[in-house]
């Protein structure tokens, strides 16, 4: 399994308790597809550069995680869906080149 980091933007609009759910579920289609999060660091509330959609901020989620590329195409597919999330962006975890040894 390749690794993966994904960092997502939830409407501000949506309640603490709906939001602890939303990422809960978002992290259960992760394991669901068979793939395993390593970390979860909420970023929380934090303004926008630019408006997106009429809105100012939104709570920022940062997952690390494990993964085969179906995982990775199904996780990317529900979060395009999702009307909760404003944004997402998903990143392979590349491992640092070494330099050879002469």
């Amino acid at each position: 399994m390749k690794k993966y980091e994904v960092m997502y933007i939830i409407n501000a609009n949506v309640e603490e308790a709906k939001r602890a759910a939303l990422i809960e579920s978002l992290g259960k289609i992760i394991t669901d597809q068979g793939g395993k999060i390593s970390k979860t660091s909420e970023w929380g509330m934090r303004d926008f550069a630019y408006r997106i959609d009429d809105m100012t901020k939104g709570y920022y989620v940062v997952v690390a995680f494990e993964g085969d590329d179906a995982c990775v195409n199904e996780f990317d597919r529900l979060m395009r869906i999702n009307a909760n999330v404003v944004r997402h962006m998903i990143t392979r975890d590349e491992a640092p080149v070494q330099e050879a040894k002469k």
